[in-house]
């Protein structure tokens, strides 16, 4: 599994022109998922964003976490994080999972994220989506699993 979080203001996602979700301070989480992923990785990776300490404490040092400060998150799946540009100029996906396989985990992912009390939106898995993000800081963590 493979996660770009980035610390945000806000994030949104629209899809055929109506929004879907929107939060304000926390994370947008852009998740890939390997076809050798399980729901195990999708729980580990989910605690370990949980209790990362991005935010900013009352000495403007990262000393908190999204739980600590109360954040919400937006999940959107992108199977492009998997994206194999090694030969020519076309990008391959096939080291991202097929979809049966992906869909499933986002989805549970973004369950355990919500069980550490996060309150977790989504976008809307295999759509054309517009997303929307205002990074804070700007502060982007990458994570691969």
């Amino acid at each position: 599994m493979r996660a770009v979080v980035q610390r945000v203001t806000r994030g949104s996602v629209q899809v055929d022109g109506k929004s879907i979700a929107a939060i304000g301070r926390g994370y947008v989480i852009l998740l890939g998922v390997g076809p050798a992923d399980t729901d195990a990785v999708a729980a580990a990776l989910a605690k370990k964003i949980s209790l990362l300490r991005v935010f900013e404490d009352e000495q403007g040092k990262m000393n908190r976490s999204i739980q600590d400060i109360g954040g919400q998150a937006l999940v959107v799946s992108q199977f492009t994080l998997y994206a194999d540009t090694s030969r020519g100029n076309r990008p391959s996906f096939i080291n991202a999972a097929a979809p049966e396989i992906a869909s499933p985990l986002v989805q549970r992912f973004a369950a355990h994220l919500a069980s550490f009390g996060i309150p977790v939106q989504q976008g809307e898995f295999g759509a054309h989506m517009l997303v929307d993000i205002e990074n804070d800081g700007p502060v982007t963590i990458w994570f691969e699993f």
